[in-house]
């Protein structure tokens, strides 16, 4: 089998599942990236993203970065890692210096370096900085600046966004992908990678949350004016529709997950028949159609609230003129952008890939937008080897659109 050589990967390790996905910029178009090869596992090692056993999410990665080098046939010995889990917060900060050069012009330095100072916090210590994400700068009381370097100023300030998780935690996660013989290129948060993958340049700057419904947890990020302006973990999914089934319908969980996913829908003003049956193992079930739509939509509305008290924590619920795009395996279930919509009053709908060429046919699928996206990232951002960690961390997101958008 053949070194990765310049093929990229991203692995993204949910609490259901472990997705694996390869891919390179395509010869022939180098304005799309291609996919050459995925793979799949169940992951029973982890509860809402936070690792509980090392061997069994070791072993889930194994298989799913096996089967992924089996139909690209390349080696995989690095990846871009997703973090998960309601532990990862994001909090705003700012930073200031004075620029001390005799002609007062902003260099590359004096970013970083004002960029540091808003890292600097006073975080407990079992939690680190994951990533550093500046929203504006200021410089003697300019506003709005993107890009402060080649000005000239005295007094440079930075706005950031800042996402810290637990250190146990992103430890714990090493230690399992350390076990599978995988290097983690970089980690960057789920929904980040998932805008990625999903979210146009107009959506970026007009101003679009994402919502990554996954499993066990929602990821969900805003960003306005291309910039991250809020990021956070909600720790509720897919899995508590299945569990609210199963409590409500007195059912085995099978049963439960067979009807959310085959019967469970949110769309309003169809005819529907009073009662779904089915059999699961030779046993006939019948339930009352009206009791799966009421226990769905009240779980769902629930997600739902918990994402507009985010956006109102920033003062944009209502207020985020590219809506809502929702990604994720339970975006599948049928009219829950029309059912968001009606409940965020904002525009909504189910994310859609960028153009992309290759294998893509195979995971066209909102499941695999995540490793998809992750894969990108690892295409696009600079290795720990070419550039200071710190600089790497509070340049992620832009440095990755930046590049992009010149590939486009």
């Amino acid at each position: 089998m053949r070194d990765s050589g310049n093929n990229y990967v991203g692995l993204d390790i949910g609490t259901n599942k472990v997705r694996c996905v390869v891919g390179m910029v395509d010869s022939e178009d180098p304005s799309k990236v291609s996919i050459l090869g995925f793979g799949s596992a169940q992951n029973i090692g982890m509860r809402k993203g936070v690792v509980v056993h090392i061997g069994d999410v070791a072993e889930s990665i194994i298989q799913a970065v096996t089967e992924a080098e089996r139909l690209s046939g390349f080696a995989i010995h690095n990846a871009t890692v997703n973090i998960n889990g309601s532990h990862v917060n994001g909090l705003n900060s700012q930073g200031v210096i004075a620029i001390s050069s005799a002609n007062r012009e902003i260099t590359l330095d004096d970013r970083y370096r004002v960029e540091e100072a808003a890292s600097i916090l006073q975080l407990p210590p079992n939690r680190e900085i994951v990533q550093v994400f500046p929203k504006n700068y200021r410089l003697d009381g300019q506003e709005n600046i993107k890009d402060p370097v080649g000005m000239n100023g005295v007094r440079l300030e930075v706005d950031t966004h800042i996402v810290s998780a637990s250190t146990p935690s992103l430890k714990n996660l090493d230690m399992a992908l350390e076990k599978a013989q995988i290097r983690a290129t970089h980690h960057t948060i789920s929904s980040l990678a998932a805008a990625e993958a999903v979210l146009n340049r107009q959506q970026k700057e007009s101003g679009t949350v994402l919502i990554d419904i996954g499993a066990g947890t929602t990821n969900l990020v805003v960003i306005e004016d291309g910039e991250v302006q809020h990021i956070a973990v909600l720790p509720i999914g897919g899995t508590n529709i299945t569990n609210d089934l199963a409590i409500g319908l007195k059912t085995d969980l099978d049963v439960a997950e067979k009807v959310k996913v085959e019967f469970s829908t949110l769309k309003k003003g169809i005819i529907k028949k009073e009662n779904i049956k089915f059999s699961v193992r030779n046993q006939n079930h019948i339930f009352r159609t009206k009791d799966v739509d009421l226990i769905t939509e009240a779980r769902v509305e629930e997600l739902l609230e918990y994402v507009d008290d985010e956006l109102k924590k920033i003062s944009r619920s209502r207020k985020l003129p590219g809506g809502v795009v929702i990604v994720g395996g339970t975006s599948k279930l049928p009219g829950i952008a029309e059912f968001t919509r009606e409940k965020l009053q904002l525009a909504a709908r189910v994310g859609k890939l960028q153009p992309l060429s290759g294998l893509i046919d195979k995971i066209d699928d909102p499941g695999y937008f995540t490793a998809i996206g992750l894969m990108m990232l690892d295409m696009l951002l600079p290795s720990d080897e070419s550039m200071n960690t710190k600089k790497i961390q509070s340049k992620t997101f832009n440095f990755a659109r930046t590049i992009f958008n010149k590939i486009k």
